[in-house]
C-alpha cells in the first residue's frame, strides 16, 4: 500500500502513544476530510465555469431531482440540504435573480410558497450536474472501479451507525 499525506500524522500519533483504535478513528476522519476537500475543489471549479456556487449547485439538483414539477418549499431546501434559513434565503435570491428559480404562492398554506425550477433553471441543473461528474470522474481516474467500489461499501459500513446518532 503507498503510503499519502495522513501517514506522517500516524507516525506522530504513534509516538505519541495513542491507542491503535483512537488512531484508526483519526486517520479515518483525516482521511475523509481530505477526500471531501478534493471532490469539492474538483467540482467546485466546474462549477465555476457555469457561474454557479456549491451552493446554488445544490439547490438546483435537489430541486431537479423533486417531484415534478420540481418544487420545494423554502423549509424542505434547508432542511434537506443542511442550510440554515437565511443561508437558504441567500442561494434562492442569487438563483431567482439568474432566473433558475422562481417562487410560486403556495395555495395550500399561505403562510409558505413553492420554489421552482424554470426552463433555464433545468438546463443549467443539467449541465451542471453533468460538470460534477466529470470532475468527479476525472478525479478518480486511475483508481479501479473495484477500489472505489470497496471504498463507498466500507464508509457505508461506517456511516450507517454514525447516522443514528445525535449530538448537541
Amino acid at each position: 500500500m503507498k503510503p499519502d499525506e495522513i501517514d506522517v500524522l500516524v507516525a506522530r500519533w504513534e509516538r505519541l502513544g495513542m491507542s491503535s483504535s483512537l488512531i484508526a478513528t483519526l486517520e479515518l476522519s483525516k482521511r475523509v476530510a481530505r477526500l471531501d476537500q478534493l471532490f469539492e475543489q474538483a467540482v467546485k471549479a466546474e462549477l465555476a465555469e457555469l457561474g454557479l456556487t456549491y451552493a446554488e449547485f445544490d439547490v438546483l439538483i435537489t430541486l431537479s431531482r423533486a417531484e415534478p414539477p420540481n418544487r420545494m418549499k423554502p423549509s424542505e431546501l434547508s432542511k434537506s440540504l443542511h442550510l440554515t434559513s437565511g443561508g437558504i434565503s441567500n442561494v434562492l435570491q442569487r438563483l431567482t435573480a439568474a432566473g433558475y428559480v422562481e417562487r410560486e404562492a403556495n395555495t395550500g398554506d399561505a403562510r409558505s410558497r413553492w420554489v421552482q425550477l424554470t426552463d433555464e433553471g433545468r438546463r443549467v441543473a443539467k449541465a451542471a450536474l453533468e460538470a460534477s461528474s466529470r470532475a468527479q470522474q476525472e478525479l478518480t481516474a486511475g483508481i479501479p472501479e473495484e477500489t472505489v467500489r470497496e471504498a463507498a461499501d466500507a464508509l457505508r459500513e461506517v456511516l450507517a451507525p454514525l447516522s443514528r446518532r445525535r449530538f448537541r
